[in-house]
């Protein structure tokens, strides 16, 4: 079920609300069972067969999250590492096989010349999401940090439907508590009207950003994938518009997810805060999919030694753990090259600041030197979004060889019309009139400035809704007056006049 469809917005939200509050008021175990149930039936509304999938994963996780627990409160340091190493190697094979299994076959057939077949492995939606939100909390249960055991809130929180999908990725200790506080059983109105405000700015950058972006992306990376060469505007805009298209896309899922999780009383951690804003890899880093980063910190790069054995180490855990971090996304070698990518980038960024440190430079924060590194930071973020998006790695070489101006410079007809000097000037030193269509001269152009400055010149949601409440009030600061009731109510009307289809979220895919 998908959180910008009729049938979630009219039918399971509301009744999923009124039930869960109607039986709040007379028992917060029945509320809990009903809020599992549904979030049961959301995931079964994609595919009701891998339901019992999902229930076998929550299962064996809870009794082997409580054994190791067991093991660490008795002081077995041995019985707890190998039970935690046999949980934890019992879901990756699991998230290995449903994902990876066809590539390495295919992988193996291409190397080796073999002819080994299988038949197509269906990925279950947001397979990675629940388990690695439950390999952290076997983690946790390890060093004695999961301290509630209740089952059915256990299974509240990894199929909680705000999150189950495309996360945010959960600790055990930071949402247990909130399902066992009286408060999250008592409709608070509030809670509700902040929820159904973030939640509609996310339908509005799904629907009117995001979505209206990928009509820009997707010829772009689909004329790639078949071989056309791709010319130099064609190319940037194909990959701003991607980039664009992701930025909201996921912005949009995390404002939604936070917002229809305030609703029940719930507050999930902060997944997304303005990540084209950064000025450095390591910053960005901080700021994109924030809860996925935590994770892959914690349970990844310092397992692996994190910056504690040296300088050529640290470098190599952290190319390792973003090219993990890159397979995570999906079973193909563009991933493999995406995370390799911001690999390179996060130890080229620490080498730069252990030089500026070594040379006791202070300018840093100079505008002009501010404006340079959040360009370089951007420019370096889009082209490795290329390899993201495109279907294969010669798809992928297309667009940035494009963008290389390797393919010469198209001049769309339109513009010809009305010539200025740089125009002509360009069409003096190797451009070319262009008639073609994989480039809307006008409106893309219009709908790459608009979400330019609405990434770089706007606060973002988190600023918007939580300066009041931190008695920070800024007059764009979000609070329960006529003029943001009446600016919900249009923004609404607008995204709920657009939904039409199907239009998932990027990371439903992961």
């Amino acid at each position: 079920m998908l959180f910008n469809s009729y049938i979630f917005i009219l039918c399971y939200l509301p009744i999923t609300c009124f039930v869960f509050f109607s039986l709040g008021k007379r028992s917060h175990y029945l509320a809990a069972t009903w809020l599992t149930a549904a979030s049961f039936l959301f995931y079964a509304w994609w595919s009701p067969d891998y339901v019992v999938l999902l229930l076998g994963s929550i299962t064996f996780n809870y009794f082997f999250g409580r054994f190791i627990a067991r093991r660490f409160d008795e002081g077995h340091a041995k019985a707890n590492k190998i039970a935690l190493a046999s949980a934890v190697s019992a879901n990756l094979l699991l998230l290995i096989y449903y994902k990876y299994t066809n590539l390495l076959v295919a992988s193996a057939n291409e190397l080796f010349g073999t002819g080994f077949h299988i038949g197509a492995i269906v990925l279950p939606i947001g397979i990675s999401f629940f388990t690695f939100t439950q390999i952290a909390f076997l983690v946790d249960a390890s060093k004695g940090l999961a301290k509630e055991y209740r089952f059915i809130h256990y299974c509240m929180f990894v199929t909680y439907f705000p999150h189950l999908i495309a996360g945010p990725v959960l600790h055990h200790k930071e949402m247990m508590p909130q399902f066992s506080d009286k408060k999250t059983y008592r409709l608070n109105y509030d809670n509700l009207a902040l929820g159904m405000t973030l939640f509609t700015f996310g339908l509005a950058k799904k629907l009117l950003l995001a979505d209206n972006l990928s009509i820009y992306a997707t010829p772009v990376f689909d004329a790639a994938a078949a071989g056309t060469k791709i010319g130099f505007l064609e190319a940037w805009g194909g990959s701003l518009s991607y980039a664009l298209q992701i930025y909201f896309d996921f912005s949009g899922y995390t404002d939604m997810a936070i917002g229809l999780s305030q609703m029940f009383g719930v507050k999930l951690p902060i997944n997304f805060y303005s990540p084209y804003k950064a000025l450095n890899i390591i910053d960005f880093w901080r700021r994109w999919h924030i809860t996925l980063s935590r994770f892959l910190r914690d349970y990844l790069y310092i397992p692996l030694g994190g910056n504690r054995k040296g300088k050529a180490r640290r470098y190599l855990n952290l190319f390792m753990t973003m090219l993990l971090g890159g397979i995570w996304h999906g079973a193909n070698w563009t991933f493999l090259a995406w995370g390799g990518l911001h690999g390179i980038y996060l130890i080229v960024n620490h080498a730069w600041q252990g030089l500026l440190t070594r040379l006791g430079w202070t300018q840093t924060g100079h505008g002009a030197y501010r404006l340079f590194c959040g360009a370089i930071t951007f420019l370096s973020v889009v082209v490795a979004w290329v390899f993201f998006r495109a279907e294969s790695i010669p798809a992928a070489t297309k667009i940035v060889s494009g963008m290389l101006g390797k393919n010469g410079l198209g001049i769309p007809v339109k513009w010809l019309d009305e010539r200025s000097g740089a125009i002509n000037w360009l069409l003096d030193h190797g451009a070319y009139p262009s008639t073609n269509t994989l480039f809307a001269a006008g409106a893309e152009s219009r709908m790459i400035a608009l979400s330019l400055a609405i990434c770089w010149l706007l606060p973002n949601t988190v600023d918007i809704f939580s300066d009041s409440a931190m008695g920070k009030a800024r007059w764009w600061s979000w609070t329960t007056n006529k003029a943001w009731t009446m600016a919900t109510v249009i923004l609404g009307f607008f995204s709920f006049l657009s939904i039409s289809g199907l239009s998932e979220f990027i990371y439903f895919q992961f």
